[in-house]
Order: C-alpha cells, then sequence, then structure tokens
C-alpha cells in the first residue's frame, strides 16, 4: 500500500476550463515516466475546478516529483491558468483498498 499522498486543488480562470483540463490530460506522459509515482489522478471536482492526487511509497519518491517535470510545468502554468496559485497539500495514507 502506498504510503504518502498529494493533492493539488486548482481553480481555473474563467474561460481556461479546456486548457486547464488540456494541460492536465498532457501531464500524464511526463507522470509515467515517474518510477516512485505510484499512481497519479487528474480530476474534474466540478465547473472550473480541478485537482490532481498521487501516491507514492517514500518521501524521496514524493520529494523527486515535486522537483520533476509536471510539477514544473504546473508552476509554469499557474498564473496563465489558475484563477489563485496551486496549493500542494502532502498527506500520509492511513488505509487504501
Amino acid at each position: 500500500m502506498p504510503k504518502l499522498a498529494l493533492y493539488v486543488p486548482l481553480k481555473a480562470k474563467p474561460g481556461k476550463e479546456r486548457d486547464v483540463a488540456d494541460f492536465l490530460t498532457s501531464a500524464l506522459p511526463l507522470v509515467q515516466a515517474e518510477p516512485g509515482t505510484l499512481t497519479w489522478y487528474a480530476i474534474e471536482e466540478g465547473p472550473g475546478a480541478y485537482a490532481i492526487f498521487d501516491t507514492f511509497d517514500t518521501e524521496d519518491d514524493r520529494q523527486a516529483h515535486l522537483d520533476g517535470k509536471v510539477a514544473a510545468a504546473l508552476m509554469d502554468k499557474a498564473d496563465e491558468l489558475f484563477s489563485e496559485p496551486p496549493q500542494i497539500h502532502k498527506f500520509t495514507l492511513l488505509a487504501a483498498k
């Protein structure tokens, strides 16, 4: 079972919803190249509301993801796509199926 997770809620700027969805789906190949990222989900929570949820076995794996290409691209596009800066929430997973 993965031990650690990240949750990153994202609010699209008005009119940028499609761009946010496209950005998130285009990030999948970058994440697939990260062996320490066990699961990665791009989520549409509702109109204009998106999120990323991913899991890791170790803190080193989680930090490698945060230092990786997806996080860099997310921060590079933040002013263009999001109505507020992405907030990265770190969690410890207690149970999973």
